[in-house]
């Protein structure tokens, strides 16, 4: 029998799809692949007894993404989504001292994304990988993306890594998952997230507002282009680029302030009450966060890539384009700086008298910020940094993109106690709600939209209420049979 093929793409205006399902049928084998347009996607293949059967489990397949809006299509007709990968450049250090680098990972791609806490470190880079280490360097973890991961954004105990597909994945449980996927016309620069409300901010200087269900809230183009900052907390969105720092509403109702910077903005931090652009004018300014007045100045030698500060704003870091890394106190005096002895730091985050840097080569640098290791390494005694290795026997995860790709699980092999969640259609949107008892009933799930199917119920493990007024999970995801 000949080889059949069927491809289909999703591409709604604003709506935040732009992709393609293709389902070919080759005897008793069906091969499916995905993913977004221009993309290569993503492969799996099944076997069935007869041809006839195969071709049954094909029908459904495309019967089921025809239903969700996916029609016939040509490859090749519609453009891939525009992708802009930062262009930076690296010079060596002024500095006459190099900082105490205590260890490195060399991811092996350029990286930009880091988040670190209190219980691991965190690196994704343009490869797609994104890798957990213990503050002591040990790797423990390595989720595998398909496309590179532009930011690693933290909401509360979540872990989301924003990627060049437009696809922001939720990292924090072992299988991670698409919980925002972003319209195909917005050129991806920075994403920040705060109670499940994702902020996206872009090439042509657009800011976009989507909630937790993966919704269209609101948007807004600023003065400027390039946003390479955006930040946001309960009461407002802070939007950096080419033009300065705009604060939007985070209802999305009007501006509250814009203020010029010296230079566009490349970076930015927040703290409760400031927030930090890093600007390509080799300064880092401190705007507050209520009127967007201009409350300290920090002067690099070369234009700054990243910054952070200390949990109360006591010290504040930049890490500049010359391989360069700073500490100035609060009102803007330079204690400090050093070289990073290994390419300018992209993106920064301090924790506990350590600075974690992000550089141009790729790699995960654990600098030693303590002011005993600091003023040694000034006199020209630093440690030797430990070259942190990936061990050959290191967990990979991917996402789980379809309901097949989903562990089972009996309803008599259900753990006693565990949560169990239903997918149901509402309005023209399949919605996921708990069935368990002792959960508000009118709460939606964030849940991975490759595995809603309308009846489908699973078994969900760490099962958390928001502020926001909805349930994440934070564990394993199962289907119920």
């Amino acid at each position: 029998m000949a080889r059949e093929t069927t491809y289909l793409e999703l591409s709604q205006d604003g709506g935040g799809a732009h992709k393609f399902y293709e389902v070919t049928v080759d005897g008793t084998a069906v091969s499916v692949r995905y993913g977004r347009i221009g993309a290569d996607g993503q492969l799996q293949n099944s076997s069935f007894p007869t041809a006839e059967k195969a071709r049954a489990a094909a029908a459904k397949k495309i019967g089921e993404k025809v239903r969700k809006g996916y029609a016939p299509a040509v490859p090749g007709q519609r453009a891939a989504r525009a992708v802009t990968r930062r262009q930076v450049t690296s010079a060596p250090s002024t500095a006459r001292s190099v900082a105490p680098v205590l260890w490195r990972f060399r991811t092996g791609s350029s990286a930009f994304g880091i988040h670190v806490d209190e219980d691991r470190c965190w690196v994704g880079n343009q490869a797609g990988d994104v890798y957990t280490l213990s503050h002591g360097g040990e790797v423990l973890a390595r989720y595998s993306l398909p496309d590179g991961v532009k930011c690693l954004v933290a909401d509360d105990f979540w872990i989301y890594a924003g990627c060049d597909d437009g696809t922001v994945y939720d990292l924090s449980s072992k299988v991670p998952f698409g919980a925002y996927d972003i319209a195909a016309d917005v050129d991806i620069y920075w994403l920040d997230i705060h109670e499940g409300v994702l902020n996206v901010s872009d090439a042509a200087g657009g800011l976009t507002v989507i909630d937790h269900e993966d919704e269209f809230q609101w948007s807004r183009k600023s003065a400027g282009s390039g946003a390479w900052m955006v930040r946001a907390d309960e009461g407002a969105v802070y939007h950096g680029h080419s033009a300065g720092v705009t604060a939007y509403a985070s209802d999305g109702s009007g501006e509250l302030w814009h203020t010029a910077t010296g230079g566009s903005v490349l970076f930015g931090w927040q703290e409760e009450h400031a927030v930090y652009a890093g600007t390509g004018r080799k300064v880092v300014q401190r705007l507050a966060k209520a009127t967007g007045a201009v409350e300290a100045t920090y002067g690099c030698d070369a234009a700054v890539y990243s910054c952070a500060t200390s949990p109360d704003g006591r010290y504040v870091f930049a890490g500049d384009s010359s391989s360069s890394v700073y500490c100035f106190d609060a009102d803007g005096r330079r204690l400090w700086k050093l070289g990073t002895g290994g390419g300018s730091a992209l993106s920064m985050q301090y924790l506990d008298e350590r600075l974690y840097l992000v550089t141009t080569d790729g790699s995960l640098v654990c600098v030693d910020a303590s002011e005993a290791a600091i003023t040694a390494a000034q006199r020209g005694s630093v440690p030797v940094a430990v070259d942190v290795k990936s061990a050959a026997a290191l967990p990979v995860f991917t996402p789980a993109a379809s309901a097949a790709a989903v562990a089972t699980v009996s309803v008599a092999a259900a753990p006693a106690g565990a949560v169990v969640v239903e997918c149901v259609q509402q309005g023209g949107r399949m919605r996921v709600q708990v069935v368990s008892t002792g959960f508000e009933p009118s709460w939606n799930v964030q849940f991975p939209r490759g595995i809603r199917e309308a009846g489908a119920r699973y078994v969900v493990d760490g099962l958390h209420p928001s502020s926001g007024g909805f349930y994440r999970v934070r564990g394993e995801i199962r289907r119920l049979v």
